[in-house]
């Protein structure tokens, strides 16, 4: 039995997730200042 396409799947799970995990507060964070800073300037 070939073992590389569950060593292929737990890399993509264990380094996908969390870049998405990145991405997602990244976007997040980026919104939530735009919004902080129109805030500031009324």
């Amino acid at each position: 039995m070939n073992h590389w396409p569950f060593i292929i799947a737990a890399y993509a799970i264990g380094l996908g997730g969390p870049a998405l995990f990145l991405l997602q507060s990244l976007l997040a964070m980026r919104k939530a200042e735009a919004e902080a800073e129109a805030i500031r300037r009324r």
